[in-house]
């Protein structure tokens, strides 16, 4: 009977020990595959924090969000075998690194120009579109360019190259800042400011009813870049290897002529 009882303890010890083996393996295995290395805040979805509307850099359309940065984005989520997830998050979070710093999100995609000082707060990716300052007015308006525009109101959206352009450029203009494109255009139909002096996709989108026109581009030497969390690099290399794909494939040309060609 004592014998019986040892055979039978140790195999209930063999078959612990196996079980916790294989508990073990199973661990390591699933947080070997779910750890990429990206420094994701969910793992398995690229998370975006994207400052909406900007159309046609991002917006809202029949209940979801598009445009040429969502595109890229998911795009270069797919690449990468991740779902993405895209979040609304104001400018000035983007723009300054909070978003991405405090975890909101992996990577913002916002129309942001790359500059030194916001590349301080971010890793900017390789730049991904060139852009230029213009001017929007109403059709049949008396300010032909920035040198009307003392005495008028010009509206600009708040920390971004456009306001830091107006207020070095035209002093002798009010200059009222909003939060986003939608409140400032919603401003210019009511007449409660002359101009808009922005990036010119955004103003050439608005020009497409013939009720506003832009009478002037400003040469800025701007591009744009994805940004993310400071010190991933990690991110920044793969998402920078997508978005050469992308050109090379053929792709990126794809998106960028369904909102930019004529």
């Amino acid at each position: 009977m004592l014998n019986k009882a040892r055979k039978t303890a140790l195999a209930a010890v063999t078959l612990g020990a196996l079980a916790l083996t294989a508990c073990g393996g199973d661990n390591s295995s699933t947080d070997a595959g779910a750890d990429s290395g990206l420094g994701l805040v969910s793992e398995g979805t690229l998370t975006v924090c994207s400052e909406i509307p900007f159309e046609p850099f991002e917006y809202e359309e029949n209940g979801e969000y598009t445009g040429f940065d969502i595109d890229l984005m998911r795009e270069i989520a797919a690449g990468m075998d991740l779902e993405v997830e895209i979040q609304q998050q104001g400018f000035e979070a983007i723009q300054s690194g909070t978003a991405v710093n405090a975890g909101m999100c992996d990577i913002s995609a916002s129309a942001i120009t790359i500059t030194p000082e916001r590349a301080e707060n971010v890793e900017f990716t390789d730049a991904y579109f060139d852009s230029v300052q213009t001017l929007l007015v109403p059709a049949g308006s008396d300010i032909k360019g920035i040198d009307d525009l003392a005495g008028t109101t010009v509206g600009v959206q708040q920390s971004t190259t456009g306001a830091a352009y107006a207020k070095e450029n035209a002093k002798d203009a009010e200059i009222i800042e909003y939060p986003g494109d939608g409140e400032m255009f919603q401003a210019i139909k009511a007449g409660s400011i002359g101009s808009i002096l922005q990036d010119i996709a955004v103003n050439t989108n608005h020009t497409k009813d013939g009720e506003f026109q832009i009478v002037e581009e400003y040469p800025t030497d701007e591009s744009y870049g994805f940004a993310a969390k400071k010190g991933n690099t990690v991110l920044v290399d793969e998402i920078n290897t997508q978005l050469t794909e992308l050109r090379d494939n053929g792709k990126y040309t794809e998106i960028y002529d369904s909102y930019f060609a004529d």
